[in-house]
């Protein structure tokens, strides 16, 4: 079986032909990313394997139709980048991974909290030029604090799990509610509960049409003075424009990223000696209470290893004319 696998780095590649040996695909690695322009590039192939930044909209799947396409396998959780409507019209099944080492992104955004608390990022670089001034690096207790969690899918359950080993309060919201969590001390309130009452405000959900913009000028108007706000999700939960508002007039006294709405300009490239064009990414770099890392929560070992596996297996059990445990329905 032939796939083309876009938005590729040197660490893809090296993962899948680490664990493809044992299974008879032909793989062509792209660096470019999937959309209607390159879509092109998959003449003479029967699937696709797409990440977070490609964009598989109506279009982009017609021309993969024409080409020959069955199956688009994603070697991420979200597919809010892929139109699932427009692929079942066009007969071309979706695969995702739906897990993979949740422990490393609740992980990464406890490193975020920290650091962003602490600001050891700030002491790193003072000492190394010789500043061992403690100035403007006081930090708090996370130990009595409220911590607000919205989504306790895997990733969210294993983030209660680590703050609370801070002594943290942990309040929740998830349409779904997990017993397991209550009977760990975790409290599911409603929406604007957690809003209101969280010290740090953790988001863990996916992207959709009810959580698009969910941290907006409304919402963050109901959150506590000097609130900690944390994404390691989708860009799109949170609006730039009203965060950067909320920065400045000092509502949001910390906000954390790993991820940004305008990202697939940015995240994954090298763009150290460009000129950059986005000028709400710009602003939020220049608020010294503002940390972004560039869609990094994800990146251990482990979990790379259990994309690719599970990758692999999806495309197995396609090619084998399996039931597809990951489709995307």
């Amino acid at each position: 079986m032939k796939i083309a696998v876009f938005s590729t780095k040197t660490y893809d590649q090296d993962y899948f032909e680490k664990y493809a040996e044992d299974y008879n695909f032909k793989f062509s690695f792209f660096e470019t990313y999937l959309n209607k322009e390159t879509a092109n590039l998959s003449i003479g192939f029967e699937a696709v394997c797409i990440f977070v930044n490609d964009t598989v909209d109506r279009e982009t799947i017609k021309r993969l139709s024409e080409n020959g396409v069955k199956l688009i396998a994603l070697r991420c959780a979200g597919f809010n980048n892929v139109d699932v409507e427009a692929a079942k019209e066009y007969d071309i099944k979706v695969v995702r991974v739906p897990a993979y080492s949740p422990p490393a992104v609740a992980e990464h955004a406890m490193a975020l909290i920290l650091t962003l608390n602490r600001k050891t990022h700030k002491a790193y670089n003072r000492v190394r030029e010789g500043n061992f001034s403690l100035k403007n690096l006081i930090g708090f207790n996370l130990s009595g604090k409220t911590i607000g969690v919205i989504g306790t899918g895997q990733i969210g359950a294993a983030f209660c799990q680590v703050i609370k080993g801070f002594g943290c309060k942990v309040i929740a919201f998830d349409i779904s509610k997990s017993d397991e969590l209550k009977d760990s001390g975790v409290e599911y309130l409603p929406l604007d509960d957690v809003f209101k009452q969280s010290d740090v405000l953790s988001l863990h959900c996916p992207l959709n049409t009810h959580t698009r913009h969910m941290v907006n000028k409304e919402s963050i108007a109901l959150m506590k003075t000097g609130v900690m706000i944390i994404n390691t999700s989708r860009g799109a939960l949170i609006n730039t424009v009203d965060v950067i508002e909320g920065l400045s007039n000092e509502k949001i006294g910390y906000l954390g990223i790993d991820v940004y709405e305008q990202e697939e300009n940015l995240f994954f490239e090298d763009l150290s000696e460009s000129i950059i064009q986005d000028d709400l990414i710009l602003r939020l770099n220049g608020f010294p209470n503002v940390l972004i890392t560039s869609h990094q929560a994800y990146f251990t070992k482990e979990a790379m290893e259990q994309i690719t596996t599970t990758t692999l297996e999806n495309i197995k059990a396609f090619e084998n004319h399996l039931k597809l445990n990951n489709e995307v329905k």
